[in-house]
Formats: C-alpha cells, sequence, structure tokens
C-alpha cells in the first residue's frame, strides 16, 4: 500500500498549477522554543492553501467523459478555492455547494475563478450531503476534500519538497490536520523515505479548513 502512494505522488501533476514553496527558518520561533523550527509556506500558493495540490492532481485524472460531466464539491473554505481554480485551468464546469453561513468575500473569491456556488445548509455536513445527492443525480464527479488517494497523492508532495529543501537531521514534521488528508500524504511519504523522522498531527481549533 505505502508503495502504491509513493508512486501517485512522484507522479503528482500539481506543478501546473502550485509552486514549490520554501522552507523558512522561523528565527523568532525557533528562540522561544530552544529549538530549530522550519514553517513550510503553503500560504504562498495562488489560494493561500495546500488544497489546491490535491484538488488539481485529482482532476488532472479525470477521463474525457468524467470531464465533460463536470466536477462538484462541498466547501466553504480553501478546497472550494483549489476546486474552482483546478476547474479554470482544466476547462471543466464546476459546482462548488457552500453553507449558507459562508462569508461573502469567500463567495466572491470561488465565484471570480469560474465556479458554479449553490449555497446549501446551516454546516459544512449539509452541504457535503447535499452535493454528494447533486453528484447522483448530475453525474458529475464529486471531488473530495480528503477521502481520495489522487487528493491525498497531490498533498503529499508537501513532504516531498521538505525533505529535498531539508537534507539535514530532522526530527519531526508537524502536520495540521483538518480532514486528514495532508497528514496521510505527508506521513506516507515521509516515513518511506525517512522512517525515523516522527510526523505528529496537530489539530486547529478552527475546523473551518475544508
Amino acid at each position: 500500500m505505502p508503495q502504491k502512494y509513493i508512486e501517485k505522488i512522484l507522479r503528482a501533476k500539481v506543478y501546473d498549477v502550485a509552486i514549490e514553496t520554501p522552507l523558512d527558518f522561523a528565527r523568532s520561533l525557533s528562540e522561544r522554543l530552544q529549538n530549530t523550527v522550519y514553517l513550510k509556506r503553503e500560504d504562498l500558493q495562488s489560494v493561500f492553501s495546500f488544497k489546491l495540490r490535491g484538488a488539481y492532481n485529482k482532476m488532472s485524472l479525470l477521463d474525457a467523459g468524467e470531464k465533460q460531466h463536470g466536477v462538484i464539491a462541498a466547501s466553504a473554505g480553501n478546497h472550494a478555492q483549489g476546486v474552482a481554480l483546478s476547474a479554470n485551468r482544466l476547462g471543466i464546469n464546476a459546482l462548488i455547494v457552500m453553507p449558507t453561513t459562508t462569508p461573502e468575500i469567500k463567495i466572491k473569491s470561488v465565484r471570480a475563478m469560474g465556479a458554479e456556488i449553490e449555497l446549501f445548509g446551516d454546516s459544512y455536513s449539509e452541504a457535503y450531503t447535499h452535493a454528494q445527492q447533486l453528484a447522483d443525480a448530475s453525474q458529475r464527479v464529486f471531488i473530495h476534500p480528503y477521502d481520495d488517494p489522487d487528493v491525498i497523492a497531490g498533498q503529499g508532495t508537501v513532504a516531498m519538497e521538505i525533505l529535498r529543501q531539508h537534507t539535514a537531521g530532522l526530527d519531526a514534521i508537524f502536520v495540521p490536520v483538518g480532514g486528514g488528508g495532508l497528514l496521510a500524504g505527508v506521513a506516507v511519504y515521509a516515513k518511506f523515505v525517512r522512517p525515523d523522522i516522527k510526523i505528529i498531527g496537530v489539530e486547529p481549533d478552527d475546523a473551518d479548513c475544508l
């Protein structure tokens, strides 16, 4: 199983839209913690998040028929922007289901990338269920924010970059955990290449990262 994901990560087509973000030394944080800390600057991506990697990799692998039917996703944040931008680059029609509570600035950002938007429900879970129902009815491909091998592989390119950028000793990689796609991708690659590295998941207080 790990070998399957390693191959997918190495073949991921994320760099059609994503950049290799820098691994910056965090001087102040290092001094405060009395350790050596680096930050992987995924905030420098065009959608300010790693989510673009997984969404684009998944969508780039769709066949012609799937692309013709279009894609659909449920998101109130970064995944929505990743899907919208990826669809725009690939010439695929995208429908994003967002909760009615989504801030207007996020709705405008996704719409500006060319995606259609449907507001539904008061929570992400309600929007998610509705999006799955629409996918079944319309034959659109549902782009999951994390529970998909190709999405996980796209996120795993973050670990590939980290290990290429920092070849010296590395004790641990701390990974934020929302749905778990980034954690899974980073863990499978890093542990395969450097099994001595600890992978530590960190759950944010705000789960609005989908």
